[in-house]
């Protein structure tokens, strides 16, 4: 991590897990965990614990967001949330493009990118995830394609914009798996990700976006990727259901 030149961000991606209830018992857990934390800890929840967790949170240092958000404003997207709902909610951040959203749900990196300038036009921050595959790491095409990805998640977006924007580096093959992309391999992305922002925004803009790594990091590993100076802080699945795990990663990213 950089923190004298971006923010270190450590974001919770509950998925679809947990009730309202169950969110309620797990934030009342969280909040002294993290108290004083010395980076930005943002917790994104499914859209039915929302309420919930803003009631919580509020007054306290943790920040909450929605796991998706539709393009469009309103209208007849039967089961869709606009910008304007998480908004009015009291959320902050949300995230776009995540790879199960893309595996099951038919998201494209144009529809990443529509989500995306919705959310920012809103106010909200946003987190794109990108990242490839197994079959794509191995066949040598992670530049390419991570390249690609973020460049068309940004198209339209301003350098104004890029203050509320955060890239999730992802790599599928390491999400839910229980592998873990190496520090050096998660450097080297975080890096290619950077590169990409300073030639379109420049290296002022690089330098100051915050660039995550996501994919298995827990209380384990946290502390040699969060060492990497690319890497930004992270985008935490199940570690993030277990609050004393989610903790040891919070205190990593302040002590980094």
């Amino acid at each position: 991590m950089d923190k004298k030149n971006r923010k270190a961000i450590i974001a919770g991606n509950w998925k679809m897990n947990k009730t309202a209830t169950e969110a309620k018992a797990l934030i009342g857990e969280l909040i002294p965990a993290v108290k004083g934390a010395g980076c930005e800890v943002v917790i994104c929840t499914p859209f039915t614990d929302l309420a919930t967790a803003v009631a919580l949170c509020k007054g306290t240092n943790i920040h909450v967001g929605a796991e998706n958000v539709h393009f469009e404003d309103h209208g007849a997207f039967t089961g869709e949330i606009s910008a304007a709902m998480l908004v009015d909610l009291g959320v902050e951040y949300v995230i776009v493009g995540h790879s199960e959203r893309r595996q099951y749900f038919a998201e494209t990196n144009e529809t990443v990118n529509k989500r995306a300038l919705a959310a920012l036009n809103a106010g909200l921050k946003v987190i794109i995830c990108v990242g490839e595959s197994l079959e794509q790491r191995e066949e040598g095409v992670t530049e390419e394609l991570v390249r690609m990805q973020t460049k068309i998640a940004l198209k339209d977006v301003t350098k104004e914009q890029m203050k509320n924007v955060v890239i999730a580096y992802e790599p599928i093959w390491a999400i839910g798996t229980g592998k873990t992309a190496t520090s050096e391999q998660a450097e080297e992305v975080c890096g290619q990700i950077r590169k990409v922002i300073g030639e379109v925004y420049g290296a002022d803009t690089a330098k100051a976006t915050t660039v995550q790594y996501g994919g298995s990091m827990n209380a384990k590993n946290c502390d040699e990727l969060l060492g990497k100076a690319d890497v930004d802080g992270g985008l935490i699945g199940g570690a993030s259901l277990k609050a004393p795990d989610f903790a040891v990663i919070v205190n990593a990213a302040t002590k980094g």
